[in-house]
């Protein structure tokens, strides 16, 4: 592994879900352009990188176990005391711009319709259900199949609609539901629901062994990539080339958006051999970057 790869520097960066939110702030500004809106004020894309850190660090604050041999989970114990302050810090700042905005907004805020409002609830509601009802055993991540999908499901709601939702209660603008948008959340929804599966090779040891049936515990690997990842490719890369040429896109355009697709396959295929967990943090979920770059 390169040096680069193994530093503190970088440990901190992906171990910390920082780049998560950094992602989450791509895609997010690739989906306010493709679907014609004017990007949200930096108050808003600060939010959406809050949010995103403290939901993906929540799982390793509540659960960890010091007896464990995952590296990320070693990192926190470890990093106990700067993740708490991290935590609170970044819930603080979600608070204080929460306020900033029903300040601002109030009055446009009663306006906004039914489906807005469900919109806005569906994703998070179906993000909490991951982790699980509090004082039960049951959560979504714990049915193996559907895990990644779940995942997918709300990274794509929150990226998709959450930006044109909130430039429109901003600007009292009435929210409409259009092709493009319903498009662009399909798009985004097989995209990252193909990195959660493909996450779930590198759990491949420890899900056999707790028998949760992801994918590749059910299948094996050769099985999941060629009959689950690769349709998937297919229809998520299929819904934008179908609207792209329908649309009269400029080749180059729609060259850009296949490319995510393209590094999505070629990627697949180094997972046959075992890789770090920073090379899938790095590697892998790095294509959501390389998504939000290409489409923006």
């Amino acid at each position: 592994m390169p040096s680069f790869m193994n530093n503190s520097f970088t440990r901190f960066f992906f171990y910390g879900n920082y780049f998560y939110g950094i992602c989450a702030i791509a895609l997010s500004i690739e989906a306010s352009l493709q679907q014609q809106f004017r990007l949200n004020n930096l108050y808003y894309f600060l939010a959406i990188f809050c949010i995103t850190v403290v939901y993906y660090c929540r799982a390793y604050i509540t659960e960890i176990n010091i007896n464990t041999t995952n590296e990320r989970s070693l990192w926190y114990e470890r990093n106990k005391r700067f993740v708490f302050w991290s935590q609170a810090s970044l819930t603080l700042t979600v608070l204080v711009l929460l306020f900033i905005w029903l300040q601002e907004d109030w009055r446009h805020i009663k306006n906004v319709s039914f489906a807005e409002v469900f919109l806005v609830v569906i994703f998070p509601l179906v993000g909490l259900l991951y982790y699980g009802v509090s004082g039960t055993r049951y959560s979504l991540r714990n049915i193996g199949w559907l895990k990644p999908f779940v995942i997918g499901f709300a990274w794509a709601g929150l990226v998709t609609f959450y930006p044109v939702i909130f430039y429109n209660v901003h600007n009292n603008i009435p929210y409409e539901i259009t092709v493009i948008g319903n498009l662009l959340f399909l798009k985004n929804f097989m995209f990252v629901s193909v990195l959660c599966i493909m996450f779930d090779i590198k759990d491949y040891a420890s899900d056999s062994e707790f028998k949760l049936n992801t994918f590749v515990v059910k299948f094996g690997l050769r099985k999941t990539i060629f009959f689950i990842i690769l349709p998937l490719c297919v229809i998520g890369l299929g819904t934008f080339v179908f609207y792209g040429i329908i649309q009269h896109f400029h080749p180059m355009r729609i060259t850009l958006n296949v490319l995510p697709f393209l590094l999505l396959i070629l990627t697949t295929y180094t997972l046959s051999v075992r890789r770090s967990l920073l090379y899938y943090l790095i590697v892998v979920d790095g294509l959501m970057l390389v998504k939000g770059i290409c489409g923006t």
